[in-house]
């Protein structure tokens, strides 16, 4: 059965043949899935500190924050670039990726937030909402997966796979007709349609993780070197990133329907 992954930074080249040994051919300390989550758990702690950062100044003055809200999605990108085609620069770069993601992340809460007040409270808890949300769901995902209630077999993988090709297409196509003036309503509406869409959108991510915990623990039975859990600690943020994104847009649109 081939080893793929729908997350682009999780590929089974990466966790197969030679990847793994060094020079002398002899395979290092082991990857584990244990090992993988804790820094996954670091990773997070970092995305947490630096959106804290932007959090407050966004809250306090927006256009403060709007330089490191863009450093840190275009900072993000790159690193994210070459820690794919450079896997075995992931130990270095894994901590700066989180922490320019946090940038990213914290700044464009705020102004999700700000922007649909309500009972009182900055977006009305939405961001905390969607935490909890972004947790809740990748624990379940977690679960389901340790507990083989859902299976990730090769046709799941085909169809995670294709969907989530097309959907990057169409934010890409979305993307560029948005600089002749054209808005998809899918994307920014909260009509039934968009919100039906964002649930769809948020679901794929989902299963994506279950793709994620498939790869990762299959690099962990073939022996791969334990720098390789940074990798899949790495994969995995990249996922839980788009989640929260797509959690977080949802809200929006649902709190713009009330």
């Amino acid at each position: 059965m081939q080893n793929t992954s729908n997350n682009p930074v999780l590929k089974a080249s990466v966790f197969s043949g030679t990847s793994f040994q060094s020079q002398s051919g002899a395979v290092t300390t082991q990857m584990t899935v244990q090992g993988t989550m804790a820094k996954t758990a670091f990773l997070l702690l970092a995305v947490t500190l630096s959106a804290a950062y932007t959090w407050k100044l966004a809250v306090d003055d927006p256009s403060r924050a709007m330089p490191w809200m863009l450093g840190g999605f275009i900072g993000g990108i790159i690193v994210a670039m070459v820690i794919c085609f450079k896997p075995k620069m992931a130990p270095s770069l894994a901590v700066p990726y989180a922490l320019l993601e946090g940038l990213f992340l914290g700044a464009v809460s705020a102004v999700v937030a700000q922007s649909v007040p309500a009972d009182g409270a900055v977006g009305g808890g939405i961001v905390f909402q969607a935490v909890v949300l972004t947790f809740t769901t990748a624990l379940s995902m977690l679960a389901l997966y340790a507990f083989r209630i859902i299976r990730v077999t090769e046709k799941m993988r085909s169809i995670v796979m294709t969907a989530t090709g097309a959907l990057m297409l169409f934010y890409l196509v979305s993307f560029a007709l948005s600089f002749f003036g054209v808005q998809m309503g899918m994307l920014h509406g909260s009509g039934t349609l968009s919100i039906g869409f964002s649930l769809f959108v948020v679901g794929l991510a989902a299963f994506n993780l279950l793709l994620d915990f498939d790869l990762i623990e299959r690099g962990a039975r073939l022996g791969a070197p334990k720098a390789m859990e940074w990798y899949g600690a790495f994969a995995l943020m990249v996922t839980l990133v788009w989640l929260y994104l797509e959690i977080l847009r949802l809200l929006a649109k649902l709190s713009r329907r009330d």
